[in-house]
C-alpha cells in the first residue's frame, strides 16, 4: 500500500482492494459536476487483512491533510475500525454497535467515522424485496458471509420497526468462527426473537447443504466478497436455490459466479435475481453526501442514478 501525495484540492478517497476497476472512478467526476462539488476522487488499495499499522497510516493521512475531505471504505470496514478507532473524534452509533466504518468525514476540524451500510443496504433491499414479503410468504434469509455488509443488511431485515414482517429464520455462514460469534452478539441486540443459525462453512458444499434446507421464497445473499475481490462463489455448481427465492449478489463487478449460478436456475425455480448496482448507487451517494455535507434529495439521487446507468 502506497499513501497518496498530499491533496492539492478537495479530495475524496476510495479505500478498497482493486479501486481502479470500480465504476466510481468514471462516475464521480460527473456526479461532482451535477451536485456542484469541486472535488476529485483517488483510490487507496490495501491488501486483504493488512497489518493494522497500514489502516492507521491511511486514517492519519486523511485526518492530517487539509484537502483530504473523507473516504468511502469497502472490504476493510471492520479491520479499519479495529485498528484505528481511537484516531476518530466522533463515531456514529452504528459504527460503535457494529464495530465497522464505511465512511470517514470531517466537520469543524473533527474526524468522524460512520457505518452507513445499515442505511444503504436497507435502501437497496427495499428496492429489491417486495413489500410485506416476509409477512405474506414466511420465507427465511440465508446470508453467506458474516462481515460488515451481512451485519448491516441483517440489522435492517430484523429491525423492530418491521414488526412481524421479518424473515422467519436467519441463517448465516462464514469461514471464520470469530466473525460468526461477533455477528451473533450484535443480532441479539437487534432482535433476539428471530431464530438465528450460525454455521462455519470452510467448504462450498457446506453452503449448498444449508441452501437446500431453506424454505420457498427465501432471500439468499452472497456477502462473502467472492466474485469481486476474489474469483469464485460460496456455492458449488450443484447448488439448488429455493423456489420463488430472492437471490442477491451484492457485487456488480467481478466474475459474479454466484449470480451466474442463480441465473441458470432463474426460470425453473422462478427466482428473482439482483446484482449490487442499486447497492453501489446508494452506498456511494450516501457517503458523498456525508463527506461534502449535502442534502441528498430524491431528485438528486435520481439524477445520480441516471448519470451512472450509462456505465453499468
Amino acid at each position: 500500500m502506497k499513501l497518496p501525495e498530499r491533496a492539492a484540492r478537495p479530495t475524496m478517497y476510495f479505500i478498497g482492494v482493486t479501486t481502479s476497476q470500480s465504476s466510481i472512478m468514471k462516475v464521480f467526476p460527473l456526479w461532482a459536476e451535477a451536485l456542484g462539488i469541486d472535488a476529485v476522487i483517488k483510490g487507496i488499495d490495501i491488501e486483504l487483512d493488512a497489518d493494522p499499522r497500514v489502516y492507521r497510516e491511511v486514517v492519519e493521512f486523511i485526518k492530517d491533510d487539509e484537502w483530504s475531505m473523507g473516504a468511502l471504505v469497502t472490504t476493510h470496514k471492520i479491520n479499519l475500525y479495529q485498528a484505528a478507532r481511537d484516531l476518530f473524534d466522533e463515531l456514529d452509533p452504528y459504527a460503535e454497535m457494529f464495530g465497522e466504518l464505511s465512511c470517514i468525514s470531517k466537520r469543524g476540524g473533527r474526524l468522524a467515522g460512520h457505518a452507513k451500510d445499515p442505511i444503504t443496504s436497507g435502501l437497496a433491499l427495499e428496492a429489491f424485496v417486495p413489500e410485506d414479503h416476509w409477512r405474506r410468504h414466511g420465507g427465511e434469509a440465508f446470508i453467506m458471509g458474516a462481515g460488515g455488509a451481512a451485519i448491516a443488511m441483517s440489522a435492517h431485515l430484523l429491525h423492530e420497526r418491521n414488526k412481524d414482517n421479518v424473515p422467519s429464520r436467519l441463517v448465516v455462514s462464514d469461514l471464520s468462527e470469530a466473525r460468526l460469534a461477533e455477528f451473533g452478539r450484535i443480532m441479539k441486540m437487534i432482535n433476539p426473537l428471530v431464530p438465528l443459525e450460525l454455521r462455519a462453512t470452510p467448504e462450498p458444499w457446506m453452503n449448498d447443504a444449508l441452501l437446500a434446507g431453506m424454505k420457498r421464497h427465501s432471500l439468499i445473499v452472497n456477502a462473502t466478497g467472492l466474485g469481486k475481490d476474489r474469483p469464485g462463489s460460496p456455492l458449488t455448481d450443484a447448488c439448488e436455490f429455493p423456489e420463488g427465492g430472492l437471490v442477491w449478489e451484492i457485487n456488480y463487478r467481478g466474475d459474479l459466479l454466484f449470480m451466474r449460478q442463480a441465473l441458470r436456475q432463474k426460470d425453473a425455480k422462478k427466482l428473482r435475481v439482483e446484482d449490487g448496482w442499486i447497492y453501489f448507487l446508494h452506498g456511494w451517494t450516501q457517503v458523498i453526501a456525508e463527506v461534502f455535507h449535502l442534502d441528498l434529495t430524491p431528485e438528486r439521487f435520481a439524477e445520480c442514478a441516471r448519470i451512472a446507468d450509462r456505465f453499468r
